[in-house]
């Protein structure tokens, strides 16, 4: 089965989930035959996996719903593509951006309220980042890298 026919199979998945009480997953498929789609249990419970469909008791019994993506979850795909560098000294951590990026890149760090930040401050393409301590910069240095470059060399 090709990317596109799993692209369109999730579209109707999430249209089904979002207008119709779908209280199981036999329902869930039959309702996708009816609509040309026709899938196994095994790849109907992949794709639900992957779009973070949950079931939730509701006041007709259970329904599976739309997991609400979270402030973290739709900032993560933007922050790596606008960092420039990452340095810092004894005490505070300089991320640099692409002009007009360093507030999305604060939002997203505090979002992820790490134990070892205690706050940003943005500007406009640069953001600093305060450890707690001065014996936590270097691990905040660390984490920041980690979450903010890892797969962008």
């Amino acid at each position: 089965m090709n990317a596109m026919n799993k692209t369109e199979r999730h579209f109707a998945i999430k249209e089904i989930i979002t207008t119709r009480l779908i209280s199981n997953q036999d329902e869930l498929r039959l309702e996708l035959r009816r609509r040309g789609f026709r899938t196994t249990q095994a790849t109907l419970s992949r794709d639900m996996k992957e779009l973070e469909i949950a079931r939730v008791p509701s006041d007709g019994g259970a329904r599976y719903t739309l997991q609400p993506v979270s402030e973290v979850q739709a900032l993560r795909p933007l922050v790596g593509a606008e960092i420039l560098g990452i340095s810092a000294n004894e005490s505070v951590v300089v991320v640099k951006t692409f002009p007009g990026c360093a507030n999305v890149v604060g939002e997203y760090l505090d979002a992820l309220q790490h134990p070892g930040i205690i706050g940003t401050l943005a500007g406009d393409n640069t953001l600093l980042v305060i450890p707690a301590s001065q014996s936590k910069t270097q691990h905040v240095l660390q984490f920041l890298k980690d979450k903010l470059i890892q797969g962008k060399e």
